[in-house]
Parts: C-alpha cells; sequence; structure tokens
C-alpha cells in the first residue's frame, strides 16, 4: 500500500513537472516578440521621431508574460539563485530537508498570498475597467495584471513538484531509489 501512495506522487509529480516545463517552454517564444516590438520602437523613435506610449507599455506587457510564465520552469529547472557555498557542504540528506521545508513552509504559503492578492488586483482592475495612466496607452490592464496570479500558481506546482520529489527521496522505503527518483535536481 504505501509503495503505491509513493508511486502515485511520484506520477502526481512528473504530470506536473511536465505541464509546467511545457508552458515555460511555449511563454519562451514570447521574447521574440519582446525583441521584435522593441526593435521597432527603437527605430521609429530614433530615425523616424515617432515615439508610442502603446509600443512602450506593450514591451512591459511582454516582460511580465515571460517573466512570469517562465518563473516555475525556471524553479524546476534548478535556475533560481541559491547559496550554493553553504549546500555543497550539507549531505544530500539535509539537502533535501531543506527543500522539502522550504518549499513547503516558505514557498507555498508565500505563492498562496500573492495568487490571492494577485487575483483581487487583476479582478478589480477588470471591474473598474483599468487602462493606461496614458491617453495614449494600451486598455485592458486586467489581462496583463491576469499574469500576476496564473505565474505564482505556476510557481506553486513547481514548489510542490519539488516537495514530492524531496519526501520521496526522504521517506522511500529502503531500496527503492531508481523507481522515485527521475533525474530532476531538485
Amino acid at each position: 500500500m504505501r509503495l503505491q501512495l509513493l508511486e502515485l506522487l511520484a506520477n502526481i509529480s512528473d504530470r506536473l513537472e511536465r505541464f509546467v516545463l511545457t508552458v515555460g517552454r511555449l511563454s519562451g517564444w514570447v521574447v521574440f516578440l519582446l525583441i521584435g516590438v522593441t526593435i521597432f520602437d527603437v527605430i521609429t523613435r530614433r530615425f523616424l521621431v515617432l515615439g508610442s506610449t502603446k509600443l512602450q507599455e506593450l514591451e512591459w506587457h511582454f516582460h511580465v508574460i515571460l517573466f512570469m510564465c517562465c518563473l516555475g520552469s525556471a524553479f524546476l529547472q534548478d535556475s533560481h539563485v541559491r547559496i550554493e557555498i553553504f549546500r555543497t557542504r550539507l549531505s544530500p540528506r539535509t539537502q533535501h530537508w531543506i527543500e522539502f521545508l522550504g518549499s513547503v513552509l516558505l514557498l507555498l504559503p508565500f505563492c498562496a498570498l500573492l495568487i490571492y492578492f494577485g487575483t483581487i488586483f487583476a479582478v478589480n482592475s477588470f471591474i473598474d475597467g483599468e487602462s493606461s495612466a496614458s491617453a495614449t496607452g494600451l486598455g485592458y490592464l486586467w489581462l496583463i495584471k491576469l499574469f500576476l496570479p496564473a505565474g505564482f500558481i505556476l510557481l506553486a506546482l513547481s514548489a510542490i513538484t519539488v516537495a514530492l520529489r524531496n519526501a520521496l527521496r526522504l521517506f522511500r522505503p529502503t531500496g527503492a531509489v531508481e523507481a522515485f527518483d527521475s533525474g530532476d535536481k531538485s
């Protein structure tokens, strides 16, 4: 029974990881839109003396989409900042405990708060019909504000994945190493 539960948790972890990494990979293509809009904006401002508030705001929006949608996959791939000088001196078991407790006690509550308040932020923007402070700026700001809770949902899913993986490593039955280690770095 315990082995079946561990297999189920490993399966859930794998599915969450695939979802978050797929969203991150697809969102990475936004960088090309960002580059295109930025180059067009710079050229038209510099050589054609055409300034566009909408283009500048669109650049900011693409930055938000890129950052928020790739945050979870960066966490899963260990691309986040950590203090390696201390971590490398710890035993693997201690590292797993730190990853597990950090995900459960710090990252998940942080994500929950930002999902909650980010959703309120976006809903209020929708209700108020919020648009740019500039008269020539973009409208429908609630659309871009939705990426705040969406990005932290992805980060929370990543935190759940990391917590599950480390829990499996900490509490797996003896001899079941291969069944629950799928090669990730968390």
